[in-house]
């Protein structure tokens, strides 16, 4: 059971010369698309089973689940929802769970994966360890992750280098959930008022939900937040080290 441990250059199992009687490669997008340059996560993993003549694929997704592939066909397993979310150790649970169940008690690569799933869902909602044994983690309570479509808008200021950086890592894990992001920064840029507002203003209408970095209640982003109130689109907010009077309105309304 191969699990490269790195979004940037990931090695083929192959690259040094190893080999398996069997072969199971556990990785993310980013690792699968460094190792095959492959976006499309269907075709990387068809790659891996074609070039590294593995066994099964299990290629994770985030929101989207985990990608299942053996040369007899595809599956998805859903990611499950816990009330909290702790994520040092979670990949490395999903694996060992995934090796144990596939590699040593021989079950099935999907029921493996779906399991494995389970017993991430519970780490990061306990941080407990051993995980429950197979049985258990069947009857565990978490709901399947069932992603939406639609586009996010990211309301944020990005006026200085903090800033900018927490709106980088917002729209880039927005994305890896598989959201389309509309970031003003990024498809509009800075410019004179008469330029930006409107165009602006056209993302936040197309948009399904705002997504509104808080910190600082920047001027723009708390008129983009009340202006998405007003037109009936849910905002989701960030809001850290600010006072809960000044959250009033964004509070009272239902963000």
């Amino acid at each position: 059971m191969y699990d490269p441990q790195s979004a940037y250059g990931a090695k083929r199992f192959t690259a040094n010369g190893s080999r398996a009687e069997r072969l199971a490669v556990v990785l993310n997008r980013y690792e699968a698309a460094s190792m095959t340059g492959l976006g499309d996560p269907h075709a990387a993993a068809g790659w891996l089973l074609r070039e590294e003549g593995a066994a099964v694929v299990v290629l994770k997704m985030g929101g989207h689940g985990a990608l299942v592939v053996t040369p007899e066909g595809e599956a998805v397993v859903p990611l499950y929802r816990t009330e909290h979310v702790w994520k040092i150790g979670s990949g490395d649970v999903f694996s060992a769970t995934f090796a144990a169940l596939w590699g040593c008690q021989g079950m099935r690569p999907a029921e493996a994966a779906d399991l494995a799933s389970r017993a991430t869902a519970y780490y990061c909602d306990t941080r407990s360890l051993p995980v429950p044994a197979p049985e258990a983690l069947q009857d565990l309570p978490y709901p399947p992750v069932r992603p939406g479509q639609g586009l996010v808008y990211l309301a944020a200021p990005f006026f200085d280098l903090g800033q900018r950086w927490l709106v980088e890592e917002a729209r880039a894990l927005l994305m890896d959930l598989g959201a389309q992001v509309f970031s003003p920064v990024h498809e509009v840029g800075p410019g004179p008022a008469e330029i930006v507002a409107p165009e602006d203003i056209k993302g936040l209408e197309a948009a399904d939900v705002v997504f509104a970095v808080l910190n600082g209640l920047d001027s723009g982003t708390v008129f983009e937040a009340g202006y998405a109130v007003n037109k009936r689109i849910p905002v989701v907010a960030l809001a850290q080290n600010v006072k809960h009077e000044d959250l009033k309105m964004l509070v009272g309304t239902g963000c």
